[in-house]
């Protein structure tokens, strides 16, 4: 079974979270946490460290439980659907972890094409040509494809992981603090890229950042995580103008000293 955006009405969130709430022993991480992620944006996630950011993006991915809420993606309950459904929708989106996750015994090619092997009956030369194409598509050069992990610098294990990503060309992308580690030319380059996919592939994109810099360029939203659950979401000059101080000190801070300037223009 095969689900994707066309299942959704124009004006219908890919992703509704409503109620969500999230603990891990007798530590509560997510109470009643209400998010939509819209069709075609970059939604950039912010918190605090250790807020929950992350906790978030794997809680819908299914990789942590949850004790309550619902989440909708492609507009099912991912609480009532059969397998099939689940396989159709966990074929349409695309995930970079925080550290690429790449298998370090595999070359990038084959790391590319693990969930082609486990999604698509696909021949080894068409895996090959797919792989080279996405390795392209993220900017690496052709010979990048045969290195393995340990052969690439931070850059290029971001941009590997992203070529995995769009391996079976997602309607959503998940990525988890994508630019972390990466010096401020790469950072600008990474964003530039996202911004580049998402235009012409017509992805939807599900950033969790910390990066000021991400939420002033490519970000068309901005949810800010606190207490557990959105404290404020919108594009930045709703940021700037939300009285909270946590909110103040990260969109106001020294840190933060272009952003009024780019809210503004």
């Amino acid at each position: 079974m095969s689900v994707c955006v066309d299942d959704v009405a124009l004006d219908e969130p890919l992703i509704r979270c409503r109620g969500v709430t999230v603990g891990f022993g007798d530590k509560l991480i997510l109470d009643g946490l209400d998010l939509d992620v819209k069709r075609g944006e970059i939604l950039g996630f912010v918190g605090g460290s250790g807020t929950g950011k992350s906790v978030l993006m794997r809680t819908i991915l299914g990789l942590n439980p949850r004790r309550g809420g619902t989440i909708e993606v492609f507009g099912h309950d991912l609480d009532r659907i059969d397998q099939a459904t689940r396989t159709g929708i966990e074929r349409c989106w695309g995930v970079l972890f925080q550290h690429g996750a790449l298998f370090s015994s595999l070359t990038v090619e084959e790391n590319i094409q693990v969930p082609m092997r486990e999604h698509l009956e696909l021949s080894q030369g068409l895996m090959d040509d797919l792989a080279r194409l996405k390795i392209a598509m993220v900017g690496l050069p052709a010979d990048a494809g045969r290195k393995y992990p340990s052969e690439l610098s931070g850059g290029m294990i971001k941009r590997a992981s992203l070529a995995r990503a769009l391996a079976l060309d997602p309607a959503i992308v998940f990525l988890d603090e994508p630019t972390s580690g990466l010096d401020p030319i790469g950072a600008g380059d990474f964003d530039d890229l996202i911004a580049k996919l998402r235009d012409t592939l017509g992805l939807t994109v599900f950033m969790v950042t910390h990066d000021l810099d991400s939420l002033r360029s490519v970000c068309d939203r901005i949810a800010v995580l606190g207490n557990r659950r959105v404290l404020v979401e919108g594009p930045l000059a709703t940021m700037l103008e939300f009285d909270d101080p946590w909110v103040k000190a990260y969109f106001r801070g020294a840190r933060a000293r272009g952003l009024v300037d780019a809210a503004r223009g």
